[in-house]
């Protein structure tokens, strides 16, 4: 029952609960420009009531302490966007500087083409030139100063791609520095966190550490991960553990094959970061994807420009009547033996305009057929695709590798029609320092749909089906309804097979997987090495072939105490592979093992396995009709549709940022209108408590008293 005293405790307790909210209340507005603070609200919590006799007796209420209005999955996905935003705007940045290195040329013909455009206009027009007086030599110069221009330009520009991939490398690696101060300072927090508030909000400490996140998910593409006592895990986007509870994973970086390159310990996080987002992805996505694929376009055109005029030139005459030869070649521009790095190598070595070979092969030297030859390649198609011959890789494989536990490598090639394939490597770990290996060229065939309702694939004689293949097929069944074939799973070395009857091979397990499924009226055939599909609805996935490896697939490796490849002493040729779907001719391949210094580009070393770098001299070409001139122009107006689309990408995520960072703000920032309503609130109720105090002081003095008048209260 009630007694004066409960009363007083009561409302005592009422008077420290409104007294501690209040300073709740003066703490939100002492923080109020406080970045990264959340506002927090007093916690209210009846206490637990007296029962007497069956009758429950209030027993006022207590303020537990202030919670911050915060909401992790609004906070989380604010975070997501920061590292969308901040890798576009690091990748805007970068691909601006690049595009300025080809502006557009107002005075060409095409509004897209640049000085590299308009140096090759002017040189194949020097040519034309040439052809009204062959033997002039003024116009031979001219030639020559054109060509000089043309290749300066083209060198300068794949310099400074360099410089500014390096440049690039260089603020990638500063990153880290930020990155390892931001991870050291939330392990910390989580201890601090994990320590004083494991069950319940830890404030400002909470606070501190979501700021702390917010300015790494603007570095670093990463995930958070909540744990047992109010932690918290970070890794990066592809799992790598940076932060665990108390305990942080320093990021660094260093240097491998000239590339910046980031770890955390011993693992090779460089792809993961690429494409994770935050400044850091922006950054490596600008130098590992936008840089080179310039860098391609240059060396492409270098290649096709320097070889083509070269190999017309050794054909036709010059001024002293003589032809090139490969003992004494009459290469106008510096011969580039691959395409990669034929436009940093691009330059003039003819020196002599008497042996510009204006005349044709056995003509007098008052023959322009040569020169106009010349002028016309300007307007044919120059790149052609040219088939690997050789390719490397730079790959390390652990020695903690268990015996028999393989390791995987890849290149890309291309064929003499310009099909790319990714060509595997499989190590696999014999002991005592020696790997057995396995080289496959998976080749993933085209679907022609040109006939109406089917699909077909066509093999190459010989070839195989990959366990790679994952075709799917979907078609109706017996009940008027539609239902879709898992792919079968495909054996290693499995043939394509006949309908039969009865059905064999890849066409009987298809055929077998459709019945299993339900799938009715579809028709799977082959015919000359062309698998076909009729009468599906739909059909998805890849039909990938193995084709028929004729020599050089397998061998072993040996390796010293160092690490270094010893057996075989040389690079391995031979490696064919034939019967390719596209009829290509067949692949001859030379895996370059050492390099220029004698050093291998395959290890073994106590660091993970990894790759770095591969390399190849094929390409792809271009389709006919691309002249120099328009493949350049092209190529602009290519990299600037890259940069609208970041550019767009940008606006939209920084839009994305900015609204829901308003959302946030609604909810965890802290008002002060509002708040001034919350402590003229409190200031009421605590003024009614004083006012009850009063009371029953008053009745607790008048009892003492006994109902006498007196000044003791």
């Amino acid at each position: 029952m009630g007694t004066i005293n409960s009363a007083f405790s009561i409302i005592t307790g009422a008077l420290e609960a409104d007294q501690a909210a209040l300073g709740v209340v003066a703490n939100n507005v002492a923080n109020a420009n406080t970045i990264g603070y959340t506002q927090e609200v007093p916690t209210w919590q009846e206490n637990q009531p007296l029962v007497v006799g069956g009758v429950s007796y209030g027993q006022g209420v207590s303020e537990t302490g202030a919670t911050s209005l915060r909401d992790s999955v609004l906070l989380a996905r604010l975070d997501q966007q920061n590292q969308l935003a901040s890798a576009s705007s690091a990748r805007l940045t970068a691909l601006n500087s690049l595009e300025a290195l080809f502006p557009p040329d107002s005075g060409s013909s095409s509004a897209t083409a640049g000085d590299i455009g308009s140096d090759l206009t002017t040189f194949f027009a020097s040519f034309s030139s040439l052809e009204a007086n062959p033997g002039d030599i003024s116009l031979r110069e001219a030639v020559l100063s054109s060509a000089t221009t043309l290749a300066g330009d083209v060198s300068n520009a794949a310099a400074s791609l360099n410089a500014q991939s390096a440049g690039l490398g260089q603020e990638a690696a500063g990153v880290t520095t930020q990155v390892n101060s931001l991870t050291t300072a939330i392990a910390q927090l989580n201890q601090q966190i994990q320590t004083t508030s494991p069950n319940t909000d830890a404030g400002t400490l909470e606070d501190q550490r979501n700021e702390d996140i917010s300015q790494l998910s603007q570095l670093i593409g990463v995930n958070q991960i909540k744990t047992e006592n109010n932690g918290l895990s970070i890794t990066t986007t592809s799992g790598q553990l940076l932060v665990s509870e108390g305990t942080s994973f320093q990021l660094s970086s260093g240097l491998v094959n000239g590339a910046t390159h980031f770890f955390v310990g011993n693992t090779d996080v460089t792809a993961g970061l690429t494409t994770g987002g935050g400044e850091l992805g922006g950054y490596l996505t600008a130098a590992t994807v936008d840089i080179p694929t310039a860098m391609a376009a240059l060396d492409q055109m270098a290649y096709g420009v320097s070889t083509s005029v070269n190999a017309l030139n050794n054909a036709g005459t010059d001024l002293n009547g003589v032809s090139g030869t490969a003992a004494s070649p009459l290469n106008l521009f510096n011969e580039p033996t691959q395409v990669a790095g034929a436009a940093a190598a691009m330059s003039v070595v003819m020196t002599d305009p008497s042996q510009i070979a204006a005349a044709g092969a056995g003509l007098g030297t008052g023959d322009n057929s040569n020169a106009v030859a010349m002028a016309d390649l300007g307007k044919e198609s120059l790149f052609q695709p040219v088939a690997t011959t050789s390719f490397s890789l730079n790959q390390n494989l652990s020695a903690a590798t268990p015996v028999n536990g393989t390791v995987t490598g890849s290149a890309l090639v291309y064929d003499s029609l310009g099909a790319s394939y990714n060509a595997t490597v499989t190590y696999t770990n014999l002991g005592a320092n020696t790997w057995s290996y396995s080289i496959s060229l998976p080749d993933t065939l085209t679907a022609d749909t040109s006939v109406a309702n089917q699909v077909s694939y066509s093999f190459g004689a010989g070839e195989t089906v990959n366990p790679g293949t994952n075709l799917t097929i979907t078609g109706s069944t017996a009940g008027g309804g539609t239902a879709t074939m898992i792919a079968p799973t495909v054996t290693p070395g499995e043939v394509v097979g006949s309908a039969g009857p009865p059905p064999t091979g890849y066409v009987a397990s298809l055929d077998s997987a459709m019945a299993v499924a339900g799938v009715t009226g579809v028709t799977v055939s082959n015919t000359g090495g062309v698998l076909t599909i009729a009468g599906a609805t739909a059909t998805t996935g890849s039909v990938i072939a193995n084709p028929v490896a004729s020599a050089g697939t397998t061998g072993t490796l040996t390796f010293n105490a160092s690490g270094a490849l010893v057996s075989p002493a040389s690079d391995i040729s031979g490696i064919t592979f034939s019967g390719l779907g596209d009829g290509a001719a067949s692949l001859n391949l030379t895996w370059q093992l050492f390099g220029s210094g004698g050093a291998s580009s395959v290890t073994q070393t106590a660091a993970a396995s990894s790759q770095t770098a591969q390399s190849q001299n094929g390409t792809a070409g271009v389709s006919s009709g691309q002249t120099p001139t328009d493949f350049y122009s092209s190529f602009v107006s290519t990299l600037g549709a890259t940069v609208s689309g970041v550019q767009a990408e940008n606006t939209a995520e920084n839009a994305s940022v900015t609204q829901l960072q308003t959302q946030n703000n609604a909810l965890s920032s802290v008002n002060l209108n509002d708040e001034a309503s919350a402590m003229s609130t409190l200031q009421t109720s605590y003024q009614a408590a004083s006012q009850v105090f009063n009371m029953l002081n008053s009745i607790m003095t008048s009892a003492l008293n006994l109902g006498v008048e007196t000044a003791v209260t």
